[in-house]
């Protein structure tokens, strides 16, 4: 927990996917998992955070993935409702993520593409 909470911190994400052992997407955990476990565990320390696994916190968030195959509709669809959109191979090996803004940043491009075409 400890140092999920650090990395957050310095990268300044307020939400990060989870891989399992295998590599397969296993859902995000979010700034308010971790607050909520913390709020729930009285007396809990960094030294205490350092023992408590990831997959101990519950978590609220369920951000859908998609295949890599997914069309940019798709992505846009998703991600109408999540920050980032985790993307997974057709064995469900995660593979990276899609941000919001670079969803809106390509359309947008497409947008401006499309109407200078028209002038």
């Amino acid at each position: 927990m400890r140092q999920a909470v650090e990395r957050m911190e310095r990268h300044s994400f307020a939400a990060v996917p989870l891989v399992d052992e295998q590599g397969c997407y296993a859902g995000t955990i979010t700034e308010g998992d971790l607050l909520w476990k913390l709020k729930n565990s009285p007396g809990l320390d960094l030294n205490g955070m350092e023992k408590i696994m990831l997959k101990d916190i519950a978590t609220h968030a369920t951000n859908r993935p998609v295949r890599i195959d997914a069309r940019i509709v798709d992505l846009l669809t998703v991600a109408s409702g999540q920050n980032f959109v985790p993307v997974v191979d057709d064995q469900e090996i995660f593979i990276g993520i899609v941000r919001r803004r670079e969803i809106i940043e390509y359309c947008a491009e497409l947008i401006k593409e499309k109407e200078a075409g028209r002038l």
